[in-house]
């Protein structure tokens, strides 16, 4: 490939994520794009993370251990030192699969309007068993605007549009990239590769178990964000009940996979209130948090096992 190929920027949060890290950092690594620069930005691990970067360093372009502030922080210290013209951040937990940033480079460069190009993400258990394929749409602002949730790891930006738009805003927690999504695409277009380009880890520790009640709360923090924004007045006054449902659904989303069937169920009737159609596509999670009282509960792990089994086989290389 010639070097006047658009370089490549790559930023990994880390925070003792051990049992994950190496999987992501050679993700990384083994990508075939010729020119990647690569930092890990570590928040002073304590769990053997740092032995794990150190055996890498050599190939890693920077790394650097240090307590921060969260991480958005962590992000945002990586993303100002990047020198890519095109960049994105890869969690701790979260894998590339082989060839994703050059399609990512080449959807680029095929949408020059694009300030972002994201594809599908598979999700793994801790056993690195495909339990589920997250697959998007072509969707724009007034999707996002109504929290259609892009899989971040599949996520690769132009610089440009990142500078324009401003770096993650570090009072975010669990929704800062989404935030951060809906800036990009008010001051340019996005583009999507109906293509497998990354994977994320489902663990106890994940934020979405373990801070599950947090995503609602910030998905209403964005609304609220929104309608204080002048870029946002016009898709808000088309589509309010519908950006609000969305909101509720999306902590109904979580609050059921956390297992809290009854605030679950409390949000999806707020949804379901607000515009049925945003909460009525989730109608077997409804179901399930309705029947759990009665004791049914295997319904939903019955229905989980049969997608694990239909995910079991390797999954094929993405192609073009």
């Amino acid at each position: 490939m010639m070097k006047t190929e658009p370089s490549v920027t790559i930023v990994t949060p880390s925070f003792n994520q051990a049992p994950f890290l190496e999987k992501t950092i050679l993700s990384v690594l083994e990508q075939d794009y010729p020119r990647i620069e690569y930092l890990v930005v570590d928040g002073a691990s304590t769990d053997g993370s740092l032995d794990i970067i150190r055996k890498y360093a050599d190939r890693i372009s920077w790394w650097v251990s240090e307590a921060d502030n969260g991480q958005a922080d962590g992000i945002n210290k990586g993303l100002k030192r990047a020198t890519g013209d095109i960049v994105a951040w890869l969690n701790s937990d979260d894998f590339y699969l082989p060839g994703t940033v050059t399609r990512a480079v080449q959807a680029l460069q095929e949408n020059p309007h694009a300030a972002f190009v994201y594809g599908d993400v598979q999700v793994v258990n801790e056993k690195g068993e495909v339990i589920n394929i997250l697959k998007y749409s072509d969707w724009g602002l007034k999707e996002l605007a109504s929290f259609h949730i892009i899989g971040q790891p599949a996520v690769l930006m132009r610089r440009e549009a990142l500078d324009r738009a401003g770096y993650l805003d570090t009072s975010f927690h669990y929704l800062l990239d989404h935030q951060l999504w809906l800036r990009l695409a008010m001051n340019a277009g996005i583009k999507y590769a109906p293509l497998l380009w990354a994977g994320a880890h489902y663990h106890a520790g994940s934020k979405n178990m373990a801070h599950a009640a947090d995503f609602g709360n910030e998905a209403r923090r964005i609304v609220a964000w929104m309608e204080k924004e002048p870029a946002m007045a016009a898709v808000l006054a088309a589509n309010s009940r519908r950006i609000r449902a969305g909101a509720e659904r999306l902590d109904a989303f979580y609050l059921f996979d956390a297992g809290d069937y009854r605030a679950s169920l409390r949000a999806y009737w707020r949804s379901l209130c607000l515009h049925p159609s945003a909460a009525a596509q989730d109608w077997y999670r409804i179901l399930y948090a309705a029947l759990s009282p009665l004791g049914l509960e295997n319904l939903k792990h019955a229905h989980l096992s049969r997608r694990k089994q239909k995910y079991k086989s390797p999954t094929p290389p993405p192609t073009r």
